[in-house]
């Protein structure tokens, strides 16, 4: 009789999780061990900045799978206990403590690590941001209606808890140093309808201003941007984006450019370890190497991952989507474009009914819509699944 394959997941959110339930999914005799810094059960991260925050959603909601289904499964859970050092050499994995874990082969699935407001002041009470379950709670504990609340980064996470906290009948002041929120990701057209949507809703925007400083006693009391303006207010929170966690990998050998680089099968330089979720810089048929921060790819991902762990997987190719709510309109995404030449828009932008189209050199490259064009995960018919075909047909 062949030995169990022993398998060691190292990394507790989204991408683990299911790289976990998906390899004893698939092979039900394999010894999985899940580790992970955060003493709870994997859970999703999109319900922090929306419907969590709001308090309309519990935790429970958010989690990958329950504890009952990691019992049924024989899945070894060890959470709360942070990777220190990987030995790819003698094949094991050291966490916090001194105990080590041996593996046949290995999934890191670390993800991202905030960065850190880097501003005189942002160490000061009150200054708050938004990764984890209790970066959550205590956003809900400063959040009562009526309060002030500055908030400094205006990408997905920052947007979204803007709209959230508003809706919650906060006075919401937000700093971007950018033109216009995510103008980066979405270009000015898009970008411009997501700010026109939250002055609408009354959020303060405050665009191509940078934060100078944090004032206040013992707790943040106002923010001064670049040009002098000064926002009062109760408390503030930092969307300054993430880092990816590659400390472990870096220090291991592996091979490190903007993630850790992975092949088409999640595979990293280093042998039988393998990488999945916010971390991965991984080889795309179509886009070449990529690192993407979002929901789909990290469920996916870690489940590809997994397949490829057991022999059973194929090329990762999957045509990259992902969606934003924001107040009670719903920004869905196909494909991956970090720069083009050409748009399209079909329908209108000023009634947030449209799809644009991203292209480069006359190949469609990807598409964002609002309402209109469905969700391109969902399983029955939409203009975004049609898209997604484009783009996987090469456009």
């Amino acid at each position: 009789m062949a030995k169990a394959l022993s398998v060691v997941v190292v990394g507790a959110g989204l991408a683990g999780g299911n790289a976990a339930l998906e390899l004893k999914r698939l092979d039900p005799d394999a010894h999985v061990t899940l580790a992970g810094a955060e003493g709870h059960l994997p859970y999703q991260r999109p319900p922090l900045s929306k419907e969590f925050l709001r308090g309309t959603s519990t935790f429970e909601d958010a989690l990958v799978a329950p504890r009952s289904e990691y019992e049924r499964l024989g899945i070894e859970l060890v959470l709360g206990r942070k990777a220190v050092k990987l030995e790819p050499q003698h094949k094991r994995i050291r966490l916090d403590g001194d105990e080590v874990v041996a593996y046949d082969r290995a999934v890191i699935a670390t993800g991202g690590r905030k960065r850190r407001l880097q501003c005189p002041g942002a160490d000061l009470e009150g200054v708050l941001d938004l990764r984890t379950v209790e970066d959550c709670e205590r956003i809900q504990a400063a959040a009562s209606a009526g309060r002030r609340v500055a908030l400094i980064g205006l990408g997905f996470i920052g947007c979204e808890v803007a709209a959230s906290l508003r809706t919650l009948g906060l006075e919401v002041t937000a700093v971007d140093p950018a033109a216009a929120p995510l103008v980066r990701v979405l270009g000015p057209e898009v970008a411009g309808v997501i700010a026109e949507l939250h002055r609408s809703r009354g959020v303060q925007l405050v665009l191509g201003d940078g934060v100078h400083r944090i004032e206040g006693g013992r707790r943040a009391e106002r923010v001064v941007t670049s040009s002098g303006r000064q926002i009062e207010c109760d408390f503030v929170v930092a969307g300054v984006g993430i880092d990816p966690e590659v400390d472990l990998l870096r220090a291991a050998g592996a091979r490190i450019s903007n993630g850790v680089e992975v092949d088409e099968h999640c595979r990293t330089s280093l042998p039988d370890v393998y990488a999945a979720g916010d971390i991965a810089n991984h080889a795309h048929p179509l886009f070449g190497r990529i690192r993407v921060e979002h929901y789909n790819n990290a469920e996916k991902q870690g489940r590809a991952a997994a397949a490829s762990v057991l022999g059973k997987g194929a090329p990762y190719d999957y045509v990259h989507s992902f969606w934003s709510d924001q107040f009670d309109q719903s920004l869905e995404y196909v494909g991956f474009a970090s720069e083009w030449d050409s748009i399209t828009v079909e329908g209108s932008l000023r009634d947030r009914d449209f799809i644009v189209r991203y292209m480069r050199g006359g190949r469609l490259l990807a598409a964002a819509a609002m309402g209109r064009g469905g969700d391109p995960e969902s399983e029955g018919p939409g203009e975004l699944k049609d898209i997604a075909n484009q783009i996987r047909a090469g456009g």
